[in-house]
């Protein structure tokens, strides 16, 4: 889903549930977000570059970082309130982001261009 069009995006889940604005700490990273019920669409210019997800990976939002360790195995990289593990087999890098609330449990989930 990452590197897909608007177009295809529209095609492929229909008109959003919501859109929403994603504010970055500088103006270039600013995205407008389509929302879909589990899944959020970051654009930037005319190309999704990041997903967030309610699930991916065997990891859901709420889960406990000991069992998200578990299923993602050592391939992980741990930094303390937020896991990286990378993503291969695509045209170009993708990274995967599970990161925790102080509690330690899942709050988002993102797949994204690394390279972005």
């Amino acid at each position: 889903m990452v590197g897909i069009t608007i177009s295809d995006l529209i095609e492929g889940f229909g008109p959003p549930a919501a859109v929403a604005v994603a504010r970055g700490s500088e103006i270039w990273q600013d995205d407008v977000v389509f929302q879909y019920h589990g899944l959020s669409f970051y654009i930037h210019r005319d190309r999704v570059w990041q997903v967030g997800f309610s699930s991916a990976y065997g990891v859901s939002i709420g889960a406990p970082k000991t069992s998200v360790l578990a299923v993602l195995g050592n391939t992980v990289q741990d930094n303390g309130n937020h896991l990286l593990m990378p993503i291969s087999g695509r045209d170009w890098p993708l990274m995967l982001r599970v990161n925790f609330l102080a509690t330690g449990r899942v709050n988002t989930i993102y797949i994204y261009r690394s390279d972005f």
